[in-house]
């Protein structure tokens, strides 16, 4: 059972819990993305079970008359093993979700990875369009490029500000310049990119210039959240209309999920310390 500090992030250590978490969302109008948590594997048997309990969240999915959907991580499925085992459970995946009429999105995770996760999302986007979707970081110097070559891709892509340590070589260091990057790439979706646009981020100033740039284009777009962060937001924006999805991650290796979501926010942390003492 998880402990009461980590229940605000992590939807449960099983399945039937993460579940019933989609049912309350769902009610207050707010869809889910299911991520079992996992990651950085280098034992091929690990990256397959992860990969064959997807597929079978994906059977538990099909006729619930539940909103939502899965996202995975290229090392949870096995890139560290290789490339090609990472892209036949990838692909695996996604066959699964054609079956179930269902959706898969990619996780980005380190900039060493994004050229792999790239290649591997177009090959199984255009096998399987409108199936698949990608995530792309804000922060990375590259991520101009990687919007106009995808631009034609039948997916859809996600675009997040990025979390992860990277030289200042190869990406923006500066609060400021990634929210410039942000924006810019942000754009550059709503005039270019021909698939369905996620805006992952709990900035105001930036939901605030998503909502201009839809009237602006005339796009649909959606708003991706992680649970326990601003949920407030999450559903004030779906009570307005808008299509809203929360991150959820779900499973018994919760514990280095939660550490990060502590690291990353002031007012995370006084959560959790609130949580301890109460």
């Amino acid at each position: 059972m998880l402990p009461p500090v980590a229940n605000r992030f992590v939807a449960g250590e099983t399945t039937p819990v993460a579940l019933d978490h989609v049912r309350r969302m769902n009610d207050a109008g707010v869809k889910v993305i299911l991520n079992r948590l996992g990651e950085h594997y280098t034992d091929g048997a690990a990256a397959a079970a992860d990969a064959d309990a997807y597929r079978q969240l994906l059977r538990d999915l099909d006729g619930s008359g539940l909103a939502a959907c899965l996202s995975v991580k290229p090392s949870q499925l096995g890139l560290l093993v290789s490339e090609s085992f990472y892209r036949e459970r990838y692909r695996a995946v996604v066959e699964a979700a054609a079956d179930h009429d269902a959706f898969v999105w990619s996780d980005m995770e380190d900039s060493t990875t994004t050229d792999a996760t790239l290649d591997a999302f177009e090959t199984v986007a255009r096998e399987f369009p409108g199936r698949v979707g990608q995530c792309l970081q804000a922060n990375l110097r590259r991520t101009r490029r990687d919007v106009e070559r995808l631009a034609d891709v039948p997916g859809k892509i996600r675009l997040v500000k990025g979390a992860y340590d990277e030289p200042s070589d190869v990406a923006y260091t500066r609060a400021e310049a990634v929210n410039e990057s942000f924006r810019e790439n942000l754009e550059l979706l709503f005039q270019e990119y021909d698939g369905g646009i996620a805006v992952a981020t709990h900035d105001p100033e930036l939901i605030d210039y998503a909502k201009r740039l839809g009237e602006t284009y005339d796009r649909d777009f959606e708003f991706q959240m992680l649970m326990g962060v601003r949920e407030d937001a999450q559903r004030e924006l779906a009570a307005g209309g808008y299509d809203v999805w929360q991150y959820a991650p779900y499973g018994r290796r919760w514990l280095a999920y939660f550490y990060r979501r502590i690291r990353e926010r002031k007012g995370n942390l006084v959560f959790a310390l609130r949580a301890l003492v109460s």
